[in-house]
């Protein structure tokens, strides 16, 4: 429920509605419009990346992840409702509330996937996890639903982007707050604190327990080999989330409406991939699982970059969508089962590290590639998919029973 509850801040904010409206009003459309848009975003990255595994290690040591996961959704609740106040020329208030609620949705994000571990059995991780991501493709589904049918009607009575906007973010953050609370009502926290040095406040102890994971990693090599898989393909990943609307727009010819329409059948297939390649996964085995999506995001760069016209343009953003659920679904299932019961928190903190280290990447390298060329979107949708290419290699090396078995011992 959770998965489904936070869903619906990705899908408006950052992929459908709120990345264009800050382009487009708030910014004016001016030349540096879109860099303003994805520093906001790096900067929030960045200060997750900070703090991640230190939080993680503070969680796993009072055992309150639960506690936590509260604080990070009010702030995002608040962040994305404070987002209604950034009208034409707003910048600061725009970028501001951007990064606070980007912020907490991603501390969330690791938060929450840390119970994973504590919900389902080993071989039942990569199903429990596609359960999650499926219903959270349905939540986004849901909630960009109620702002388009919002958008339609406000549009039809002559209302402008400054006006309707604004009321989006607050029904995203209506539904985040109400969709949460079955989590914070049902989900038990069953860890136990874990002990620290006499006389060191936690905080200490949290960063003594990150640097005594960083010294023994090589205890846990086919986790540490993942996370660096997971920064290279997880960059090609966030640069389609993050610019695909944009992709539409400048290299297909789509319109506003056009792109929602898409993004509404991606987060479809989206969930379709993550239910059933969650199953595919408990049977076939993590690794191949993964390998599997990632040949998918190969093909999808191939087709969205070849492609003249809309139907296979249709058709590379529906197979995004498979390889999207699935491949998000698979990497934090493997993560769990690559983890240690002692420092689940911690290494999803270190999860969450990679995956917002390659959101910082990702978009970047796109936007530094449109840029030299002189807006080639066509080219620097081919130079993502490099980012999956390397993504693959490196996955080629990671043992994933050698990781288990690893796991078992260090907990």
């Amino acid at each position: 429920m959770y998965d489904f509850a936070n869903s619906g801040y990705t899908t408006v904010v950052l992929t459908a509605i709120f990345n264009a409206y800050f382009v487009a009003v708030v910014a004016a459309g001016a030349p540096w419009a879109t860099f303003a848009w994805t520093a906001a975003l790096s900067l929030s990255y960045a200060l997750v990346i900070v703090t991640a595994p230190v939080i993680g290690a503070y969680a796993d040591l009072r055992a309150n992840k639960k506690r936590l996961l509260l604080v990070s959704t009010v702030g995002c609740v608040l962040g994305t409702a404070a987002l209604a106040l950034a009208g034409p020329g707003d910048l600061a208030t725009a970028v501001i509330c951007v990064i606070v609620s980007n912020f907490f949705f991603c501390t969330g994000c690791d938060l929450i996937a840390a119970f994973l571990p504590e919900l389902a059995r080993g071989r039942d991780l990569g199903k429990v996890s596609g359960w999650g991501w499926s219903l959270g493709y349905i939540g986004g589904l849901i909630t960009l639903g109620v702002c388009l049918a919002y958008v339609s009607w406000a549009q039809a009575s002559g209302q402008t982007a400054a006006q309707f906007v604004p009321v989006t973010m607050l029904i995203t953050a209506a539904l985040f707050a109400l969709a949460s609370l079955p989590t914070f009502a049902l989900l038990r926290e069953r860890a136990l604190p874990q002990p620290w040095p006499p006389g060191a406040s936690v905080a200490a102890a949290a960063f003594a327990r990150l640097a005594d994971t960083l010294r023994h990693a090589a205890a846990y090599q086919d986790l540490r080999r993942f996370l660096w898989c997971i920064v290279f393909y997880q960059a090609g990943v966030q640069t389609v989330i993050t610019l695909a609307a944009i992709y539409a727009e400048q290299a297909m010819g789509f319109n506003t409406r056009d792109t929602l329409v898409l993004v509404l059948a991606v987060n479809v297939t989206a969930a379709l991939g993550a239910f059933f390649l969650g199953n595919v996964q408990d049977r076939i085995g993590h690794v191949p699982t993964i390998a599997l999506t990632l040949a998918g995001w190969i093909a999808t760069v191939l087709i969205a970059w070849a492609a003249d016209t809309r139907p296979l343009f249709w058709a590379a953003a529906n197979l995004a969508g498979l390889c999207l659920g699935a491949s998000q679904s698979a990497g934090r299932a493997l993560v769990g089962y690559l983890s240690p019961k002692a420092r689940r928190a911690e290494f999803f903190g270190l999860w969450g590290l990679a995956t917002n280290l390659s959101s910082i990447l990702g978009p970047i390298t796109y936007g530094a590639v449109s840029w030299i060329s002189q807006g080639n979107h066509r080219l620097a949708m081919l130079i993502t998919g490099a980012f999956f290419v390397l993504g693959l290699l490196i996955l080629h090396g990671i043992d994933a029973r050698r990781g288990r078995r690893a796991a078992l011992k260090g907990a």
